[in-house]
This record gives C-alpha cells, structure tokens and sequence, in this order.
C-alpha cells in the first residue's frame, strides 16, 4: 500500500493544484449549465424539450469535440490541450453577451456549443494528464482525488445560479408573460439575461490566469513519439471489454447524472408548487452530499475495492430513483436529493477502471470515455420529452397529470443505475487484457 503522499509526487503538485481549477471550473460551469434549463424555458417561455436543446449543445460538443482533442494531445501534449481548452472556454463565454442582447435563444446555443467544445478538450486532457502524474498503481485514487474538488466547483455554480440567475427571474407567470406587450417582454428578458451573462463572463478572468501558468509551465509536456494512427488504436480499444463496456457505462452513467440534475428543480417545482429560486436549495443540498460521498468513497478505496463500491452506490441509485416515482412528496425528494449521492463516485471509477493498463492507447481511449459525456446529450431530453407527454404516467397510478408525468419520467434513472451495476459486477477484481 503507497502511502497518500505518494499518491502525487512532489515534483507535480503545483500542477496538480492547477489541473484541479480545471475541474472545478468545469464542474462549476456544468452545473451552472443545468440552471439554465429552467431558467430558459421561463425567460423563452419554452417547453421542457425545447429547453433541454442547451443540454444537448453543451454535452454534444463532448462528442464532437473529443476525439479531435485526442489527436492535439497525442500529436502535441496534454498541456496544449488544456490551452486550447481554456480558449475555446473564454471565447464560449464572450458570446453570451451578443445574445443577451439580442434576446436569441439560438446564438446562446451556438455560444453554449463553443463553451462546453472548450470542456470538452479541457476533461479530454485534464483526466489523464493527472493518470500521468505519478505511478499507474496510485493513478484511481489520483484521479478520484482531483475529481472530488469537481463538486466544489459544482456547488459554487449551484450558488451562483441560484442568486445571481434564478433569483432575479421576474416571478411573472406563462400566462401573464403571453399577455404583455413586446415592449413589456423585451424588458424583462434584457434584466434576465443580463443576469445570465455575468457569472459566465466574470469567470474568463479565472481561466486565462490558468491559461497564463500553462502557457509558460513546459515541465511536464509528455509529448507521445509514437505514430499518431487513430483508426488503429480504436481496433485495439474494441478489443478490450473492460474499456469498451465502460464507454457504454459512462454513457449511461452522464446521462443519469446530466438528466436527474436538470430536472431536480423541475420535480420540486411541480410537486411541492414553489417557485424555481426556492426549488434550487434542494438541488444546493444534493450537490452538497454529492461532495460529502465524493470525498467519503475516496477514502474508503485505500481499503476497499473501487468497483464494490461503486455496486453497491449503483444499488442505492435504484433504489433512490424508485422512491423518487412512487413515495409520497415528502419523502420522494429526499430519494431525490439521495440519488446524488449515489452517483458520487461513478464517473471517476467508471474512468480509472476503463482506462487501466492502456498504454499508449490511453490518450484516445480517454477520448472514447469523454464522448460518452453524450449521454447527458442524449438522455436529458429523453426525460424531458416524458416530462412533456406524460406517456409513462400510468407506471405511477397513485398521481396524475404532471405529477405523474414527471415522476414516471425517472424510470430513465433506474435504467441508467441497471446498466452502471452491471459494469461494476462485471470488473471486481478482474485483470483487463
């Protein structure tokens, strides 16, 4: 057993502080991001499919953009690859302000698109860059270690969209907002959207201080001589199922994640009457136990095999998702906020685990497992078109009309959970080949 100072050598640990803003950053941005949901289809007066398109730009740029960052990482270094990340980030960010002032939903997809192409790199080369920093034995707990600060940036994001976005939502109703005149709308939405640009834009000024510390930090370049061939690392990767069927189950694990998170607000919204500002402290509270897991479960893996764990939290996500359908309101959000906690641990775990003993594949096999974030691409509105229909409505007999739709719409979550157990089952102290 190393010891933890072990874990991240002396000679990386002012880079490891640094890669660690990175996954705060983009923790704080995603969640921030599922705070936009609600916020625009309030702002743009639309349904939950139509809003949960800036989900499928956001975690869509994840598998455009992952394979291309593949290749920069491979042919250049992880390090050019979080420069180009951070760039794409600020860039993202700056275009929100054109459409605020436009009032254009569609430029702040494109904007959204940009942002999170940015992130994508940036994960794409952040999560094996920190593999990189020490010894291939220590490299779960590594990884685990620097995915935990992610919530933090989580929960800030969570913050900041509660008080800076959704609390300065006009209270202003569907109805009343179709009864104003385009004067009366415009003006609303120019104050809204306001508000929506400020946390993204003040947040350039901490990525290009990071951009700043890589830009001149060479030190730990890991440059990769060998030939760049992706079609051929791809045949090698299919051939290994611990890594394929871990693709797979980061797919679905995302799309549980991405989806459960965006629709929190919504549930409580809907079941308990109250208004979005009021719903997001239960989405505060879930991040916060989210966090409080994260860290729990990194500890217990220096005892404890990290695919267990992993079974069981998968078990507790079933479990959580049920209640959330079928108990009475106030215990079915408390299976809810719950759910998070369950997921603490996966997207980590699911990637250790899929990436072990790659070798010189790891740079596009880390690709594979950042375009798998498509599941929150993919998922989110799969929910949000059984929100909008209620098609599943009568799994959940005891409620009707949007109660019911949206609570049927979490048998998603308990299929996601299956597949995540199955994974973990599968890969308990197996050898990949």
């Amino acid at each position: 057993m190393n010891n933890d100072k072990n874990i991240i050598p002396k000679k990386y640990r002012i880079h490891f502080i640094m890669l660690v803003s990175c996954f705060i950053l983009w923790g704080l941005l995603n969640n921030m991001t599922d705070n936009l949901v609600p916020a625009f289809s309030k702002i743009f007066m639309l349904e939950a499919t139509n809003a949960s398109f800036i989900q499928v730009a956001f975690y869509g740029a994840y598998a455009v953009l992952a394979l291309p960052a593949a290749i920069i990482i491979k042919k250049y270094s992880y390090r050019k690859g979080v420069l180009l990340g951070l760039t794409l980030y600020i860039l993202g960010a700056m275009g929100y302000i054109p459409a605020a002032i436009m009032q254009n939903f569609q430029i702040f997809i494109v904007a959204v698109f940009v942002l999170a192409s940015g992130l994508s790199i940036l994960e794409t080369s952040c999560n094996p860059y920190v593999i990189s920093l020490g010894s291939e034995e220590t490299s779960v707990r590594r990884l685990n270690m620097a995915q935990a600060f992610n919530p933090v940036g989580s929960l800030t994001g969570i913050i900041m969209a509660k008080f800076l976005i959704l609390n300065n939502l006009n209270p202003a109703t569907y109805e009343e907002r179709v009864a104003m005149t385009p004067e009366q709308l415009s003006e609303i939405r120019s104050n809204e959207l306001l508000w929506v640009c400020i946390p993204y834009v003040s947040l350039i000024i901490i990525a290009f201080i990071i951009w700043l510390f890589f830009k001149k930090s060479k030190d730990t370049e890991n440059k990769d001589d060998s030939k760049l061939d992706i079609l051929n690392s791809i045949k090698k990767l299919v051939c290994k199922p611990r890594y394929i069927l871990g693709v797979v189950a980061q797919f679905f694990y995302v799309g549980v994640q991405i989806a459960v998170w965006t629709w929190t607000i919504s549930y409580i919204v809907i079941n308990k009457g109250v208004d979005e500002a009021t719903a997001s402290t239960y989405y505060l509270i879930s991040i916060v136990l989210f966090i409080i897991c994260r860290w729990i479960c990194t500890f217990i893996m220096k005892y404890v095999e990290p695919a267990i764990i992993m079974a069981l939290f998968a078990i507790g996500g079933i479990v959580f998702s049920l209640g959330t359908m079928y108990l009475p309101i106030d215990i079915s959000i408390w299976c809810l906020v719950l759910i998070s906690a369950s997921m603490s641990l996966m997207f980590p775990t699911i990637y250790g685990i899929a990436l072990k003993d790659l070798g010189d594949e790891v740079k596009v096999g880390a690709a594979g497992l950042i375009m798998a974030i498509l599941g929150g691409a993919v998922i989110t509105p799969i929910m949000g078109k059984l929100i909008d229909t209620g098609v599943f409505s009568s799994i959940v007999s005891n409620f009707s009309g949007d109660v019911a739709a949206i609570r049927s719409s979490f048998i998603i979550p308990v299929i996601c959970f299956v597949v995540v157990l199955i994974y973990s089952i599968m890969f308990c102290n197996k050898k990949s080949k």
